[in-house]
């Protein structure tokens, strides 16, 4: 059997371990699903009306609002996995289990790689029922069968960049509340951006930061695929931020994983 496969049958493994891990202990996938859900409800059903209107959806019950909105939420759905990785990498290296891991015959990237693979597979989970609850609620999407799968590539690559950054958090926090709480930023950040409101109706100095972060793009690459608005340049910006973030995060988690093993 080669390296490669070797690499790959323990990843496996690890994937088997990271997804039993959540079957067996639900409680923090089900509170990180929930934040998204709540927002959604509380932004839909309390201010809909109101921001509805004042982008100009209909004032009668906001049901121009949650096309609006669904896809800034259903990226914070995206956003909220990263909390479930910090939190599960470094409760591994914290209880010491990862110095276990380092004396027996493994392949080293197995750890992370199912670390990594197992949360982006929850992630997707998580954000397909944060979907399914917003057409519940009204959302009603004009995406063609082709442009839902372009949805759901660019929600991946997404969920793939913070999850290798969110393993990096891990690997550097020395609690798991610590890991809890360094991931809360990518979760709200969204809000910061064009998820709830129009970048264009922001003071001129938080307009310009929210056009100008990560998630804004990303949120108008969604809405135009999902709703027909325009898309301009925020495809390419979208995929830059994704696949920049995704590097950054593997490189800094890796590094950071291999000198733990010298020390």
């Amino acid at each position: 059997m080669t390296t490669m496969a070797y690499a790959v049958r323990d990843s496996a493994t690890m994937l088997r371990r990271n997804l039993k891990h959540a079957q067996r202990y639900p409680g923090m996938t089900i509170s990180v699903l929930a934040t998204p859900v709540l927002i959604l409800l509380l932004f839909n059903y309390v201010f809909g009306r109101a921001l509805g209107a004042g982008i100009g959806g209909t004032s009668t019950g906001g049901s121009s609002y949650i096309d609006y909105l669904a896809p800034g939420i259903i990226l914070m759905g995206a956003t909220s996995g990263a909390l479930v990785t910090a939190v599960g990498v470094c409760v591994d290296m914290t209880e010491g289990i990862v110095n276990r891991f380092r004396t027996m015959a493994i392949s080293r990237a197995s750890f992370l790689t199912g670390h990594v693979v197992g949360s982006v597979i929850q992630t997707l989970v998580s954000t397909a029922l944060v979907t399914g609850i917003a057409l519940l609620v009204g959302f009603r999407p004009t995406a063609t069968p082709v442009e839902w799968l372009a949805v759901a590539g660019v929600l991946t690559l997404l969920i793939l960049a913070l999850t290798w950054l969110s393993a990096g958090i891990g690997l550097v926090a020395r609690t798991p509340e610590t890991a809890s709480n360094i991931p809360l930023p990518l979760t709200f950040l969204p809000f910061l951006g064009s998820a709830i409101v129009p970048t264009d109706s922001m003071p001129a100095g938080l307009r310009w930061f929210a056009e100008y972060q990560p998630f804004t793009p990303i949120i108008e690459t969604l809405r135009g695929l999902l709703m027909g608005t325009p898309i301009g340049n925020s495809a390419i910006m979208a995929l830059a931020w994704c696949v920049g973030l995704s590097l950054a995060g593997y490189l800094w988690a890796r590094s950071t994983f291999n000198r733990g093993a010298r020390r």
